[in-house]
């Protein structure tokens, strides 16, 4: 039997995990001396590339003296958590990778937490000891610390480093040797992730993920635990309530390099992919067809947030978009609850809406973007905290909160984060800036992001993850200033633009095309204000000077999809078009407004 190391990649965002995958595959030897494969090799997602971060955990597999290494990299952002959770299963190790300037992050912290839960015993890679002012040493104790404060064993407190930069590709044992290659990772791999522990009996294998192929339909994805699977093997599917139905695995693969490779028998330990098996879902145990044993589901932390998803009713409907109706957004809801782990759907009391849960904002617009570049549009409500009632106490999702930013602009920070009912835990110095750490509702960091940014003119650094739910924090206040609302259809006329400038900031652009409702730009003061940027200048036979200079017109603010998440107000939403994004009010009409707030008081 072939040796089989099983290691799952964990990092912060930003750490350097993709880009020292890639150079385990080149070291691996994957790639022929012609062939150029360039850099994020596993990012293969057009959203990774774009964002710089990995959002789906995927496989991939490299022989090293004689031995089959399985390497699973994972999200290293903390809205992915489902796709942490179910991944880290099939590991048997798990390669911790650390920056050595930031050391551990909240994230870090996150996944690794799930590690050790797991008894996975950790391999500590400190990358980036190639930049100025690193302290790999530090850095070494801060993991230990960290480690220590999650009840780590005393075996998983012994772990191995190996320090090295993955951009310039060595790794070494000491971080003051650099090498010319990264093969004493390698080695290290080999020396210290155990094989698989495989015990005695029959075919248990837990489904940990879900593939689709458009030629032969779902395969469900895991670690074989014990016993062996063979090309038309009877078994049992065993689902997470305990429900046994009898199935057949037609067809078998594993992993080798980045494909599937057909095969007719899979050994114990490996991780493979089975096609055959109906009605399978991420949790179920596939088992022996005489005497099934169930393997312990995968527990998944509860969503924190949700939206509302509902058709595109504003008077571009169907101009854009492919997919429009809710036929279509309920079916795509539907398939991404396959694979998404971390996802929830309900029905609401209108066949157009859908509420969707999430992990957070991030964890929801990924999914948005996705649909939208498949051709679907819609609108989105805005995000909502899911408030729950434990033991007669109103309680909400808490989040640890941590900026880095420069020392000078801490004050202002400090003081936005407790309007919105942050609690200080620490604040660590580090050179010119200064690292603060707090405890906040996540309601409280709907929206902060943006200001954050503009407040400290974009050097803060904001990461979070949810921690707990807490007693309700009470109310925290919104968006201070009103919308600037479209009267009319048409073209917006830069005229009108430029007399109205005084009113407030835009959202649009000069000559382009809006709808009576539509949110354009953000008031000065706290009212929204409905105004009529489509009236032309009226021409006179008369010439006066100074009347015709040109208009000058502020650049319009643009949002990201996050973004305009994060800025609508509840009576809002946004509509997702594949070629826009637009700010709406929920009611086109001022009338229908005006009505509805007298319903209200």
């Amino acid at each position: 039997m072939q040796s089989i190391r099983n290691i799952a990649i964990i990092a912060h965002v930003d750490h350097g995990k993709t880009t020292l995958v890639d150079k385990m595959l080149l070291a691996g030897q994957l790639f022929g001396d012609h062939e150029n494969p360039g850099d994020l090799i596993m990012d293969s997602n057009d959203q990774e590339r774009e964002r710089g971060i990995t959002i789906l955990a995927k496989n991939v597999s490299i022989q090293y003296k004689g031995t089959k290494i399985n390497i699973i990299d994972t999200p290293g952002h903390a809205d992915f958590g489902g796709e942490v959770e179910r991944v880290l299963n099939m590991a048997d190790g798990v390669l911790l990778l650390v920056d050595a300037f930031e050391g551990p992050m909240p994230q870090t912290r996150f996944v690794m937490d799930k590690a050790l839960k797991l008894g996975l015993n950790p391999l500590v890679v400190i990358n980036k000891v190639d930049k100025p002012n690193c302290t790999p040493e530090e850095v070494h104790e801060m993991v230990f610390d960290l480690m220590f404060s999650l009840d780590a064993t005393e075996e998983q407190l012994d772990f191995p480093t190996i320090y090295g930069s993955a951009k310039n590709g060595w790794m070494s044992t000491d971080w003051r040797n650099e090498t010319d290659n990264i093969l004493p990772l390698l080695d290290a791999i080999l020396e210290f992730v155990p094989e698989t522990q495989i015990k005695e009996g029959n075919t248990q294998m837990l489904v940990t993920s879900i593939e689709f192929s458009k030629y032969i339909g779902r395969m469900a994805i895991g670690k074989l635990s014990r016993g062996t699977l063979k090309a038309n093997q009877p078994l049992t599917l065993i689902s997470r309530e305990g429900v046994e139905t009898k199935a057949r695995a037609r067809s078998l693969f594993v992993y080798e390099g980045f494909g599937r490779v057909e095969v007719e028998e899979v050994q114990a330990g490996d991780i493979c992919a089975v096609f055959g098996v109906e009605g399978f879902e991420i949790g179920d145990t596939i088992a022996d067809a005489e005497n099934p044993e169930a393997l312990p589901t995968i527990a998944i932390d509860e969503p924190t947030l949700s939206m509302v998803f509902t058709i595109n009713d504003s008077p571009f409907f169907g101009k854009e978009g492919k997919y429009v109706t809710s036929r279509h957004i309920k079916d795509r809801l539907t398939a991404e609850l396959e694979r998404n782990l971390a996802l929830r759907v309900e029905e609401t009391d209108s066949a157009d809406k859908f509420r969707v849960f999430g992990r957070g904002v991030m964890h929801l617009s990924v999914l948005i973007e996705t649909m939208r570049r498949e051709g679907y549009e819609m609108q989105i409500g805005q995000p909502q905290v899911i408030v729950k009632e434990i033991d007669g106490v109103k309680q909400e999702p808490v989040e640890e909160l941590t900026i880095d930013l420069p020392d000078e602009m801490s004050g202002t920070a400090i003081n936005m984060v407790t309007q919105r009912k942050g609690t200080m835990l620490s604040m660590t110095p580090k050179g010119e800036r200064v690292v603060l750490e707090f405890e906040i509702p996540s309601r409280g960091i709907i929206g902060l992001r943006s200001n954050m940014l503009t407040a400290t003119q974009g050097e803060a650094i904001m990461t979070h993850r949810f921690k707990e739910f807490q007693p309700h924090k009470g109310e925290i206040p919104g968006r201070l200033n009103g919308s600037l609302i479209s009267m009319e259809n048409g073209k917006a006329i830069p005229y009108s633009i430029n007399n109205l400038q005084d009113r407030g900031r835009f959202f649009i652009d000069a000559n382009e095309e809006i709808y009576e409702g539509q949110v354009i730009g953000e008031n000065s003061r706290a009212a929204d204000l409905v105004i009529n940027v489509t009236k032309t200048k009226k021409l006179t036979n008369m010439r006066s000077s100074g009347n015709d200079d040109k208009a000058r017109l502020v650049p319009p603010r643009k949002f990201s999809l996050e973004e305009a998440l994060e800025y609508i107000q509840a009576d809002e939403y946004v509509e997702v078009t594949p070629e826009s994004l637009r700010l709406r009010k929920t009611l086109l009409r001022e009338a229908e407004r005006k009505r509805g707030e007298k319903i209200l008081f």
